[in-house]
């Protein structure tokens, strides 16, 4: 789960993390008295949405004119720069060119930075264990500095069994050049990020920039994302959600308990087991085609909810052919054919629909397909049923 830069800061600092003064915003009014509450006279106003590269971002209405993070020097200027934004449509880099409408915004003191470092802390799948990361390439994209100066990025593995101390801290701070009083800034900085990491059960932070003001380091921005499978040891984090940030077909699978990621290809997945849906995606793009989606309907879902899982795929205009790829094990075959029948009946199913059935009740989800009346194309094994809808897609593609 996702949230916004400025409730990102909140928890942060209710752990001890160092960040500027700032006023969230639900709209021009709100964020000309959030600049009136600030010391000021800098002060700087972001368009809050769930994407990175806000700055460099455009508004739709003014291609050419500033992105969504903007300093002013006025009270009068974060009125202009607050109507320039709120209720707009910003395009990033991780928006795609649709963009994103503005419905909150941020307000914060203006810093004087003498130095923009880099912090991330992640959960590294090749040591098993919450890595920081920093680098003195701070505000930069951070995987172009991997690519271009690997060298700048340094390192920091915590044991769960110990945590970590102030060695690994330290190790940090010298590595970024700090010295003095800004070491023992940073070390507490450091501690205190990876306690709040541990404890919300974070999935990733990133201070991009962090930075040195004076001899305090602070957290200039903020990224958290937390584990889903954990929000229910977390209801302060869960009540932060942002519905209207979400995909409406990916909220739809949130409340159903579905694993739903929309993609840009054409051919649409139902697959239960996230291993299966990754190799059902693989093999249709190994056969010339594109998946639509992500979508791992889980082991325990009902008819019921197989019959969503087949609706969030019909809404999707891109979709022109559907492959449902089913090992049955705790999830029952014929449980899925039942809901493939109960959502076709109610929606118009003009796309190819391939099915591949294998495991529990597996004959007994056969004939219930068979005896729909629908027309639908069986499949022995995934190679076979991967290269049918291919083939049915672009055929379907083709007629059209």
């Amino acid at each position: 789960m996702n949230i916004h830069e400025y409730q990102a800061k909140e928890v942060l600092e209710k752990y001890g993390v160092n960040v500027p003064k700032g006023i969230a915003a639900m709209s021009v009014e709100d964020a000309v008295a959030a600049a009136n509450d600030l010391p000021g006279p800098l002060y700087v106003i972001k368009a809050q949405i769930h994407a990175g590269g806000r700055g460099a971002g455009h508004f739709t209405d003014n291609p050419e004119g500033k992105g969504g993070v903007r300093l002013c020097k006025t009270v009068d200027e974060v009125k202009e720069a607050a109507e320039a934004m709120m209720g707009k449509v910003l395009v990033t880099k991780q928006t795609g060119p649709e963009g994103k409408e503005v419905q909150r915004l941020y307000v914060t003191d203006g810093v004087d930075i003498a130095k923009e470092y880099y912090c991330s802390v992640v959960l590294d799948r090749d040591s098993s264990r919450v890595t920081f990361m920093v680098s003195t390439e701070g505000g930069m994209d951070i995987e172009e500095v991997a690519e271009s100066s690997p060298e700048k990025i340094l390192k920091a593995s915590i044991d769960p069994a110990t945590g970590m101390s102030g060695f690994h801290a330290r190790k940090l701070a010298f590595g970024l050049g700090l010295k003095g009083a800004q070491v023992k800034s940073a070390v507490k900085f450091f501690m205190s990020l990876y306690k709040c990491f541990v404890e919300t059960d974070a999935s990733i932070v990133e201070i991009n920039p962090m930075i040195l003001a004076g001899d305090e380091i602070m957290a200039l921005d903020a990224k958290m994302n937390f584990d889903e499978n954990a929000l229910f040891r977390h209801p302060e984090i869960a009540a932060l959600r942002d519905e209207t940030e979400e995909d409406e077909n990916e909220k739809i699978a949130t409340d159903n308990e579905l694993s739903y990621v929309r993609l840009d290809g054409n051919i649409g997945c139902m697959v239960n087991g996230a291993g299966l849906a990754m190799a059902t995606m693989d093999i249709i793009k190994l056969y010339g085609g594109e998946p639509a989606n992500f979508l791992d309907v889980g082991g325990g879902a009902t008819a019921e909810r197989v019959t969503v899982a087949f609706k969030i795929i019909l809404s999707d205009p891109n979709v022109k052919g559907i492959l449902v790829n089913i090992f049955g094990g705790i999830m029952k075959c014929d449980v899925i054919a039942e809901g493939i029948v109960a959502a076709a009946r109610e929606v118009s199913l003009d796309d190819p629909l391939v099915v591949r059935l294998e495991g529990t009740n597996v004959e007994k989800g056969k004939e219930i397909l068979s005896q729909s009346g629908l027309p639908i194309i069986a499949a022995d094994n995934l190679d076979d049923a991967a290269q049918k809808v291919v083939e049915a897609t672009k055929k379907a593609q083709a007629a059209a």
